[in-house]
């Protein structure tokens, strides 16, 4: 449902152009378990009056026998829709919501707070500009706290919004939230976000989410009463964090119609798409100009990140579905081994050795985890080395496929730059990662031994507990 507007009734045309226009923002919701996430996003559409009467009337019949708020509406209804979770009064899928406002148009994802449900986190947060990170105001910051933080800033999120839930219960207390807030930013300091922002609120009773309360007094900012959380959400600037300068589109399907068409179909990942600009292809590096950027509602002077839509080039290439068109002096790495942040998602663990499927920007090339560099504890975020992965487990791994393609470091183009896991034998998804650095076509596979940073590491590892022994000595040793 969208916003309701005046223009509706008076000029539906010109509601219509502006509704499209709009400037989207995609955010995700996440926490520990029962900080009032799904809550919040039902009082989120219900001040707003995004909610259609007969939705509204089908959720206050259910809060009767389903609900956890008494004899109020459970607004926490309108995401958890499955069974299971009304039963249970937990979130267990990410569950997506569409609405607007006059100044921008959202879609939100619910993620489940449980550790157990952590790969479905990830999913949700992979094509978010900003993560609303609830915090109980009871509790503080908890373990699923600083996990779903990590998890966000591995995913690339720089606008992190900490929502300090549930503030009626502990009476709206000043020296509470500022001690919440200080706790968390000793935590980040680990982080890379560059944009995080604090709220008090409650998602339950409405403050500080659509309109400002009057119980939080001195939540100021800048000297002035500080923003509802509505307000944040209108006004956090997210343009800026799109790569408008790297060219990168890959080509997901070849759309051939008749013998007088030939486009290159696809979501523009990076840069900007113009006809006339010069291109390469990868990888066979043939270059050419763009003819023509079309759409269904005709053709556009311009292409910006996340559209989708079908190229003609002046020449015609042999393109098929995974290859990259690029700008014309883009020099990318063509590599078949990189090290990447991956996110194991399946019961059985992932030991270094097995074959997988990785399927990259619309390309699927057969490899292997080659090995386990190290684990991160993402409660503590230090690093500790592993045999191998468990489910919802974090690390940082050797990739080694075998062809050698177009990479991208995830910081770069995160479109580019990510790529799932898939088991031979099943089909099935057991992983997602996130290219970190690429490693040079050159270097030794990770099965191999490289002798010579071997000795160097014996001689500093001699020097430092055996300063009266000789490398050579230790090296009779270990071969006798």
């Amino acid at each position: 449902m969208s916003h309701q507007s005046n223009l509706i009734a008076e000029n539906i045309d010109q509601y219509l152009h502006e509704h499209e226009n709009k400037d989207l923002l995609r955010f995700i919701t996440c926490g520990s378990v029962d900080d009032g996430k799904s809550t919040l996003i039902g009082r989120l559409l219900h001040d707003s009056k995004m909610i259609f009467d007969d939705h509204l009337a089908a959720i206050t019949r259910d809060s009767k026998k389903s609900g956890t708020t008494g004899e109020a509406v459970d607004l926490a209804l309108l995401v958890d829709g499955l069974q299971s979770e009304r039963e249970q009064g937990i979130t267990i899928d990410v569950a997506y919501r569409f609405f607007s406002t006059d100044k921008r148009k959202f879609i939100i994802a619910d993620t489940p707070g449980h550790e157990q449900y952590t790969r479905n986190m990830a999913t949700g947060a992979s094509n978010a500009s900003l993560a609303i990170i609830l915090i109980d105001a009871r509790y503080g910051v908890q373990t699923q706290t600083r996990r779903h933080s990590f998890i966000a800033d591995l995913l690339g999120i720089k606008h992190l919004v900490i929502a300090v839930n549930k503030m009626d219960l502990v009476g709206f207390d000043e020296a509470r939230f500022n001690e919440i807030v200080a706790d968390y930013r000793r935590f980040a300091e680990q982080l890379s976000a560059t944009d995080i922002r604090f709220v008090p609120i409650s998602a339950l009773e409405g403050d500080n989410v659509v309109n400002r309360s009057d119980r939080s007094p001195w939540y100021m900012l800048d000297g002035k009463p500080g923003p509802a959380l509505l307000e944040l959400l209108e006004t956090v600037e997210v343009s800026r964090d799109r790569n408008v300068v790297d060219l990168r589109f890959p080509v997901q399907y070849v759309n051939r119609p008749n013998l007088d068409f030939r486009g290159y179909a696809g979501t523009l990942e990076a840069g900007v798409l113009r006809p006339g600009l010069g291109v390469k292809v990868l990888p066979s590096g043939k270059t050419s100009r763009i003819e023509r950027v079309v759409t269904f509602d005709g053709d556009l002077d311009a292409a910006w990140p996340g559209q989708a839509v079908t190229i003609t080039l002046e020449d015609e290439l042999d393109i098929s579905r995974g290859d990259w068109i690029v700008a014309e002096d883009t020099d990318i790495a063509l590599s078949n081994r990189f090290d990447a942040d991956i996110v194991w998602m399946h019961d059985q663990p992932l030991a270094p050795g097995r074959q997988v499927d990785i399927r990259l920007a619309g390309h699927s090339v057969s490899g292997q985890i080659g090995a386990i560099h190290h684990q991160v504890d993402v409660n503590t975020l230090e690093r500790h080395g592993t045999d191998q992965l468990e489910l919802n487990a974090i690390a940082r791994c050797r990739v080694e496929l075998t062809a050698e393609v177009a990479l991208d470091p995830y910081e770069q183009s995160p479109g580019t730059g990510s790529f799932i896991v898939i088991d031979r034998l099943t089909n099935v998804t057991v992983g997602a990662g996130m290219i970190r650095a690429i490693v040079d076509v050159d270097a030794k596979p990770s099965g191999e031994v490289d002798w010579a940073a071997f000795e160097a590491d014996l001689n500093a590892l001699v020097r430092k507990h055996f300063p009266h022994w000789e490398a050579k000595d230790v090296r009779d040793l270990l071969t006798r």
